[in-house]
């Protein structure tokens, strides 16, 4: 069943938050005895989610690696988090991984929530398997093929079923695998034991092993004219078209168990063995050069003892402690330290051979998704950040605190690349952007463990503005007489409104020297600085200002008095020019499984968004993208909504579109909350 590979070899475990993925880590480690007593997320005694944020919520999100031995070969395991919101972390971990395992549930309708997974997985040809985890629950009569059938309709790959179950009334107590025709009861604890077919599973195994023939023939024409000759393929023929339809992304092998119980991890363990891609595969798939030494980042944690570390995978070569390394990324540095991982657990290592997963020490310049080592041509691309979804305006709790929030909020984004931060210079808000509100908060609570920055987190503000609709012509005058030098400024202005987009405009139509040369600028200062906070309390667009008329005195006047005197004339004229509220309207592009559109539909209407249309999505089979419309005040929690309609995968993009004029209770109540803030 293919040759042993001696090399360590790396399997992530992939799936929608609640399938049982940590669970099925603690599994995989137990039967393979690399721990001697399974752990539970429960009770926060599992090796996976170990980091003090995944056990307040019992939910994976970060990478966890762990290390196992299965019949002499070596594997790090990646639990990675099913929530969406935590997808970069799992994608990142799935670009160094030999094979990835997608844990799903016995329940149908549940299969479009690997759809997300399984697009990624295709998009980047990563050999993967499907495991149904849960099929011992008691009181459901679960189909296994019915669940192959949706899960089908999600995946781009054939799906090929690698054992059927053995039945006692309504519970799995057993399966015959498919190649090796032999079957197997579960035992409690216990490896499961080999017993004979029963006869009412032969026709089921029979017509289940002719289905796997035959999908294994369209990419092997020996086998197929085998299958048409009714000849019986060598079982060693049948193993190795599985293990190469599986390394080229061809095929998805489908295995069925409970992780709880312990019951399928044997066979799963022995598929990943024999049938699994090595590191070799990998690096290949990748366009890695073989030759010097080379691993790629895909993990960059910054503990609060170490400093920052590096996980790593290697590819070529040995990476040693204290030696020294180019970056794909530009930036080298010399490995502080290096250590093998195991959930929290580090050891320090001398060195690491190809296939290990390593952290590196204190190697600040290099991000995750670098290539580094002696040699660093031939780094494969690194999916892009997600893009921002959710966001929140940060202020720090304790005053001072504002340069340390910034820089600790930058080893935030280095840690998860679909974290970002801007201030927004409209709101004069410091946004952090992520992908819902379970994901900021967890990177608020780490900001607070770690760096012991607090903040206090709102919604944030939207970028309002106002414009004018109407003309009007009015003089702006500034006189005061306080005791020598006096201020003297008069202007002649005209106000036009422009079209939408068109900005702001200056226009000196000055002549005769009415107001000197030297003070021109200085009016048109001052129309800028009035606005910026317009009669309705937001920054003034599209409109223009021409300078006319005005008079100055030889003595009493200065830039200052000009100045203050075009703010007068723009405060009294912009009353008479019928300003109105602006609100930022978004292009939004919602993406939905098909049956979940009318719903999706509803809920941008419901935010008084403008539906543009909607159509099948590109290279998804039952996904429809709906375009909108929408205000942007009316998006915050958008993401939230569309994942309680889809079963956490709808998701969207967003750009701006354009401003439109905003009036009704909705923009008086905008009005009056502005002139409640202070200025």
């Amino acid at each position: 069943m293919g040759s042993t590979i001696a090399t360590p070899r790396v399997a992530a475990i992939v799936g929608p938050y609640t399938s049982g993925k940590t669970t099925l880590l603690e599994s995989l480690l137990f039967t393979s005895g690399s721990i001697h007593r399974r752990g539970r997320v429960t009770d926060g005694s599992s090796v996976g989610d170990a980091s003090p944020e995944s056990r307040d919520r019992q939910m994976t999100t970060e990478v966890t690696a762990a290390r196992a031995t299965f019949m002499d070969q070596e594997w790090t395991l990646l639990d990675c988090p099913g929530s969406v919101e935590f997808s970069q972390g799992t994608y990142d971990a799935l670009m160094v991984a030999d094979v990835a395992i997608v844990v799903a549930e016995p329940e149908p309708e549940r299969a479009v929530m690997v759809t997300p997974v399984l697009k990624f997985l295709d998009a980047h040809a990563i050999p993967h398997m499907v495991f149904i985890n849960k099929v011992d629950r008691d009181g459901q009569n679960i189909s296994i093929r019915a669940t192959l059938e949706a899960l089908q309709t999600v995946s781009e790959r054939p799906l090929v079923l690698r054992e059927v179950p053995i039945r006692e009334g309504d519970q799995i107590t057993g399966y015959v695998d498919l190649v090796s025709e032999r079957a197997y009861r579960y035992q409690p604890g216990e490896a499961s034991a080999l017993i004979r077919i029963p006869e009412g599973v032969q026709d089921d195994e029979q017509l289940a092993r002719q289905e796997m023939l035959e999908h294994l023939a369209d990419f092997d024409d020996h086998l197929m004219e085998e299958l048409l000759e009714d000849v019986v393929p060598p079982r060693e023929e049948v193993y190795e078209d599985l293990r190469k339809d599986l390394a080229g992304d061809l095929v998805v092998p489908v295995f069925f168990g409970s992780a709880d119980k312990d019951e399928g991890i044997r066979r799963l363990w022995k598929a990943l063995r024999h049938e699994g891609p090595s590191h070799e595969d990998t690096r290949a798939r990748l366009g890695i050069p073989a030759g010097g030494t080379r691993a790629t980042v895909f993990r960059t944690v910054h503990a609060q003892h170490t400093g920052k570390l590096s996980l790593a995978r290697v590819w070529s070569g040995e990476v040693k402690d204290g030696m020294a390394v180019e970056s794909s990324a530009g930036s080298g540095g010399k490995v502080s330290g290096l250590y093998t991982v195991h959930g929290q657990d580090t050891a320090k290592t001398a060195c690491a051979a190809p296939g290990c997963v390593v952290a590196l020490g204190r190697l600040d310049g290099v991000p995750t998704g670098a290539l580094v080592g002696d040699v660093v041509d031939g780094a494969p691309e690194w999916p892009a950040p997600l893009p921002p979804l959710f966001a929140l305006a940060l202020r720090p709790k304790r005053q001072g605190d504002d340069v340390k929030l910034t820089a600790s909020l930058a080893r935030l984004v280095e840690e998860d690349a679909s974290l970002s931060f801007e201030h927004d210079a409209a709101t004069n808000e410091l946004l952090l952007w992520g992908q819902g509100d379970i994901h900021l908060q967890t990177a608020l609570a780490k900001l607070e463990r770690v760096y012991h920055v607090a903040v206090d987190a709102a919604r944030p503000q939207v970028p309002y503005k106002e414009t004018l609709r109407k003309g009007t012509k009015v003089q702006g005058r500034h006189k005061r007489q306080t005791g020598g030098h006096g201020q003297f400024g008069d202007v002649h202005v005209e106000i036009r409104p422009q079209p939408r987009g068109a900005g702001f405009a200056f226009v000196d139509k000055i002549t005769g020297g009415v107001v000197p040369r030297n003070y021109i600028p200085a009016v048109e200062a001052g129309v800028r600085d009035w606005a910026a906070r317009g009669p309705l309390g937001f920054p003034v667009v599209d409109f223009a200002v021409e300078l006319y008329d005005g008079s100055y005195h030889s003595v009493d006047s200065s830039e200052a008095a000009f100045k203050t005197a075009a703010q007068i004339a723009m405060r009294e004229g912009a009353a008479k020019c019928d300003p109105i509220l602006l609100e930022p309207i978004l292009m939004v592009e919602v993406s939905v499984p098909t049956d979940a559109t009318s719903k999706a539909q509803r809920a941008l209407s419901s935010r008084r968004g403008q539906i543009l249309g909607f159509a099948a999505k590109d290279g998804w089979t039952g996904w429809d993208v709906v375009q909108a419309h929408v205000p942007q005040s009316e998006i915050h929690d958008l993401i939230v909504e569309l994942r309680s309609v889809t079963m956490g995968v709808g998701t969207f993009t967003w750009t701006f579109d354009h401003l439109q004029e905003f009036s009704g209770r909705q923009a008086d109540e905008v009005v009056e909350a502005r002139a409640k803030a202070p200025a």
